[in-house]
């Protein structure tokens, strides 16, 4: 619909599905023209000459996020907006931020459960 909108607006201009082959010469017909595309995908997904990509290590530029720690997690329970509707989880924040310390712990221990932690 957004397509057809943006057309609308700029106008029509004819759209060329052209691919150039190997020696730079325009695919004369479809037939071509997928053959192309064929090979061109099997060179990219099919690389040569690595045997075990999980052997790689792979460097981050960042180092990686700590835990948060149990008072991180009780200053962004107080930031929470009450009277607003839950998200996907369906726990209203009223419920967290009145759930008391034993709440909090066991969200906590959940939050570090998703960083790898142990709980």
């Amino acid at each position: 619909m957004y397509r057809d909108i943006d057309d609308f607006k700029k106008g029509y201009y004819p759209r060329s599905n052209r691919v150039k082959v190997e020696n730079g010469d325009l695919a004369p017909h479809c037939h071509s023209i997928l053959a192309r595309w064929k090979k061109h995908f099997s060179q990219l997904f099919n690389v040569h000459g690595v045997s075990d990509v999980r052997q790689k290590e792979i460097h981050t530029e960042e180092p990686p996020v700590p835990e948060p720690s149990a008072f991180e997690g009780e200053m962004a329970i107080e930031k929470l907006k009450i009277h607003i509707s839950p998200g996907s989880e369906q726990i209203p924040a009223e419920l967290v931020k009145v759930g008391g310390r034993t709440i909090r712990s066991e969200i906590h221990k959940l939050i570090n459960l998703e960083y790898g932690g142990t709980a």
